[in-house]
């Protein structure tokens, strides 16, 4: 009998693509092998009417996957790597990062306006401390509402004028096909991604030497490499959810150019470092710029950012 994979996965739309892509991946690499999707609710899907922030960002998406497969349940779990903790817990590992997806956040709106353009006033929608904070940087004037459901749902609700315009990654527009050219790409390094955005992670059991050897023929060098730089930029920060931090590595070559950032919630304050270096020292650049935001200031940030979360 064929070998089996199971692949676990939040149950939205944009989920489902995203794990039958990476499905899609692995049969081709692998034809002989029977890989079956396994559909599963959060907690982040099952509160959609709270605001992330409220709720505890840290797991939302991915406890009740990583509780799946070490009850080998399903044997990986394919999640939006900004949504994976830095810190997974024992027993489970990053086992692949396939090729990324554009990590920007796109600006969408009616009216295909620039952020430039829009109204004193603006009511623009996004669920993200980070996203909010940088529009506050960028736009003070405009008002930032809360907004939470699935991709569709969003777009929903801005062609019925509750929003004037929302805040959106480029990256699950585009896998669900809904990415136009209206939209503007807000751009780097002013407007600074999530840690891993646009990536997907693929989380199993770290000692599964067999899933391990499946997906080595899906691993992208290049996303692996960026989205680590990332992660550990986020990692030695101690961020997560509750604090706005952006981060994006881009390789050329041999070399990895990363900058990152830390914002007050209110935007009023952001602290920004860049560096570059070779790209087999990922993770070291990642702390080499965390350092350097330290040093301008970035702690206080944090510390008032995590404790205004646990008001």
């Amino acid at each position: 009998m064929p070998e089996t994979l199971l692949i676990g996965s939040r149950k939205s739309a944009l989920a489902r693509s995203q794990a039958e892509w990476v499905a899609r991946l692995v049969s081709a690499a692998w034809p002989e092998l029977q890989v079956r999707n396994v559909w599963m609710d959060t907690e982040g899907d099952r509160k959609r009417d709270v605001p992330l922030p409220a709720i505890g960002g840290k797991g939302l998406f991915t406890a009740e996957l990583e509780a799946a497969i070490l009850d080998g349940a399903i044997d990986i779990a394919v999640h939006s790597l900004k949504d994976l903790p830095t810190d997974l817990p024992p027993g489970l590992a990053l086992l692949a990062v396939p090729e990324r997806e554009d990590p920007a956040d796109v600006l969408v709106s009616a009216e295909g306006l620039r952020l430039s353009e829009l109204e004193d006033g603006a009511r623009v929608g996004t669920s993200s401390l980070r996203r909010r904070a940088l529009l506050l940087n960028a736009r003070p004037e405009c008002r930032p509402l809360d907004v939470r459901g699935n991709v569709e749902t969003r777009l929903a609700k801005l062609e019925r004028d509750e929003y004037d315009a929302l805040l959106l990654a480029a990256a699950g527009l585009k896998r669900l096909g809904r990415l136009s050219p209206t939209m503007q790409a807000l751009e780097a390094p002013a407007w600074l991604p999530a840690p891993g955005q646009g990536a997907l992670g693929i989380e199993g059991r770290a000692d599964d030497e067999r899933v391990h050897g499946l997906l080595d023929a899906i691993e992208d060098q290049r996303a692996r490499a960026e989205t680590d730089c990332e992660r550990s930029v986020l990692a030695a920060l101690g961020g997560g959810c509750q604090v706005p931090i952006g981060a994006l590595a881009l390789r050329k070559g041999g070399d990895l150019t990363v900058h990152a950032a830390v914002l007050s919630e209110d935007g009023s304050q952001a602290i920004r470092a860049s560096t570059r270096g070779p790209v087999d020292d990922a993770v070291g650049l990642g702390r080499l710029v965390a350092d350097e935001l330290r040093a301008r200031g970035a702690d206080e940030l944090l510390v008032s950012g995590a404790h205004g979360a646990g008001a």
